[in-house]
């Protein structure tokens, strides 16, 4: 096997909040195929840091009262140990507030700037007086210039889904200092995207990222492609850009130049060559991992930066989803925006890396984290199935044969069945397919159980002309829970660490090629104790915010779908009399059809029998439009009216099932005729 040079990367947390679940899955998902190359013995390096500039974070310094370097340092050094105590192992973890970055920020720039690909031209923006200082547009929030709605934001409504420049809005005011912006114009820089439309089109199409995320990216071509805006003015934390005083690098133009100045102190400090990583021919493999909701950064803007700035574009982009809990998205006010030091303080982390792993793919579907079935999922597969081989094995092995295996292996081909799957479960992780060799592996323990169950060592050892038996059956049980171990190392590197100690030998990924005979085992000590649901009720329940506290957040410049702003209030328990108000209606699907912008969405148009209502439902994952039309379907028809991003949403349509593309919508049976009441 060819040994490969590898660098692969998580995207970079921002440094004005805590380290949540949403973020771990990203992380976690990264260390487990850096632990696997590793384990293969290629040459591989995991780098990440913290995205440490931007005006939120210049903000929260000021209301904290320290200056935005303090802040960052205090963030950078809880999310570092975040990760480590997750088992997540970067060979670097930095911050983009560094010397590194501010020198490769500058020489990308420059070389940019000498070939023509930077622009300047005037601009008007909204500036808050008070402040003294240009609004982003998430800061800016006033009346929407299309359907008259109130506070809204500055680039979109959330009425009428319309998408509009800060400066169109009515009667805005600055969400900084409660001000009333005044328009000002500003000279700014841009960087000349449309230059690249042709390499980004062909880059594209090269499996550098995954199909669905290329075809979606396309929309930004049919639009038309437009320069980028990469300066911001003072007041800013930032680097200042090289001769233009005042001006500032926009913060999403030096944190992807984060991976590179990460790796850049990595090969100070381990004397690597770091052109051997980065320079236009390398031979190396660059990978990063992100989330859906920063893909035009990671796959427009930074690829044709590295093509302007004469560096490698990354061998591919992997894309993955959000996090959900119990099927929503992740919420203070019901306990589920957990943290990770929340989560930390009350189950340990081999858990999470083990259930993420095991429901985790190579496409961008959302993840979701229902706690039922991560206890059910965690207590029966890695205690039930995995441990308990050797539970049942070792204690035979230390009592009556002074602690040494076997030198007889009693089923050769059971052992060779386990073995055979080695390179298939390599495979699916090389391919991130990480929930398939979590299946293999887990089906290969079921096996390992049910030849300890047929052989009973335990009754075995009661017959004193079947001690020698008794021997060979355990000596085969703890064979082969040593190679599910070595399966299993790169999810959960705790539980493979104190095995090892167990085994008194050190795992590889090539150990399932081998067997242990005539070998000294240490006494067995408990790997992992079962989930207990108690600790879980305990973590949510300390993870709930009061609504106020949550609606009290500061607005944030990169608020993805994981975000506590995007959460729903949970509903409070009702009576039955309460109950017995739901108005269920069969309706009939006029219309349905895409909605722009939404990964979820469709918006049905509904015949409730002479009086129509608009709904949206979140079922595009398992519906598509032109199938619904003509279909009767269920809904609530007396809830109240509900503004969204898309529009106004005037009912809800049932449907049932686990979610993803098994979801069903309730079809009432024939005879049912619109507008009648479900009872």
């Amino acid at each position: 096997m060819t040994k490969r040079k590898i660098l692969i990367t998580s995207a970079l947390p921002y440094a004005n909040g805590s380290i949540h679940l949403g973020h771990l899955l990203e992380h976690i998902q990264t260390d487990i195929w850096a632990r696997f190359q590793k384990l293969r013995g290629h040459e591989c390096y995991a780098v990440c840091a913290d995205d440490a500039h931007g005006t939120p974070v210049m903000l929260k310094a000021q209301e904290l009262g320290i200056t935005p370097e303090e802040m960052v340092a205090q963030t950078c050094a809880e999310h570092n140990q975040d990760f480590i105590d997750f088992n997540v192992n970067y060979d670097q973890y930095h911050v983009t507030h560094s010397e590194e970055n501010k020198a490769l920020s500058e020489l990308i720039y420059n070389r940019l700037n000498d070939a023509g690909h930077i622009k300047k031209r005037t601009i008007t923006q909204l500036f808050d007086p008070e402040k003294e200082m240009f609004l982003p547009d998430r800061f800016v929030k006033g009346t929407c210039p299309k359907c008259g709605s109130e506070d809204q934001n500055g680039d979109n409504c959330d009425s009428c889904s319309a998408t509009y420049s800060p400066t169109d809005l009515k009667n805005p005011r600055s969400v900084v200092s409660g001000a009333t912006p005044v328009l000002k114009d500003s000279e700014h820089y841009f960087f000349d995207l449309p230059a690249f439309e042709g390499m980004l089109k062909e880059w594209l199409q090269s499996d550098s990222i995954q199909p669905e995320i290329a075809n979606k990216l396309q929309e930004w071509f049919e639009s038309g492609l437009q320069q980028w805006d990469i300066s911001r003015d003072a007041p800013y934390f930032g680097f200042e850009i090289p001769n233009a005083p005042g001006k500032f690098f926009y913060v999403w133009l030096d944190a992807p130049i984060g991976y590179m100045a990460s790796f850049k102190k990595l090969c100070d400090r381990l004397e690597l060559d770091f052109d051997e990583y980065w320079k236009p021919d390398s031979t190396a493999e660059v990978y990063h991992n992100i989330g859906k909701d920063i893909t035009y950064f990671h796959c427009l803007f930074w690829p044709a930066m590295l093509e302007g700035a004469k560096f490698r574009k990354p061998n591919n982009v992997f894309v993955h989803g959000f996090v959900t809990v119990n099927g929503a998205k992740m919420s203070k006010s019901r306990g589920t925006f957990i943290k990770a030091r929340t989560y930390l303080e009350h189950l340990n982390p081999e858990y999470l890396r083990y259930y993420f792993a095991a429901k985790l793919s190579s496409g961008v579907t959302d993840i979701d984290l229902n706690f039922e079935d991560f206890i059910q999922r965690v207590n029966s597969d890695l205690v039930g199935k995995v441990v308990n081989i050797a539970s049942r094995c070792a204690s035979f092995i230390t009592k009556k044969f002074d602690g040494k295996l076997s030198s007889n292996i009693l089923e050769p081909e059971l052992i060779k069945a386990f073995q055979d799957k080695g390179e298939e479960i390599a495979q699916h992780y090389e391919a991130r397919e990480y929930s398939r060799a979590i299946r293999e592996i887990m089906a290969l323990a079921d096996k390992a159980n049910q030849y300890i169950d047929a052989q009973a060592p335990w009754v075995l050892i009661k017959d004193q002309d079947k001690q020698a038996l008794t021997h060979d059956v355990c000596t085969m049980g703890i064979n082969l829970f040593r190679i599910l171990v070595s399966y299993l190392k790169p999810v959960v590197p705790t539980l493979a660490e104190q095995s090892e100690a167990f085994f008194n030998d050190q795992l590889t990924w090539d150990s399932y090629k081998t067997v242990l005979t005539d070998h000294s085992i240490n006494k067995f000590k408990a790997l992992l104790q079962r989930v207990d649901a108690d600790k879980v009720n305990a973590m949510v329940e300390a993870s709930k915010e009061s609504l106020a506290q949550t609606n009290k957040e500061t607005p944030e410049a990169k608020i993805d779908e994981n975000s506590p702003l995007a959460s729903d209030p949970i509903s409070e328990t009702i009576s039955f009399d309460d109950f017995a108000k739901i108005d269920l209606r069969i309706a009939k699907i006029a219309k349905a059809e895409h909605v722009e912008g939404a990964d979820k969405l469709i918006k049905l148009q509904l015949d409730l029998g002479g009086e129509t209502k608009q709904v949206f439902a979140g079922i595009k994952a398992a519906y598509q439009p032109e199938d619904l039309e003509g279909k009767l379907t269920v809904m609530v028809a007396n809830l109240a009216p509900r503004k969204m991003r898309f529009g106004l949403s005037e009912g809800m349509v049932l449907a049932a099932g686990p979610g993803g593309s098994d979801l069903y919508i309730l079809n009432p049976e024939d005879g049912a005729q619109p507008g009648m009441r479900v009872k």
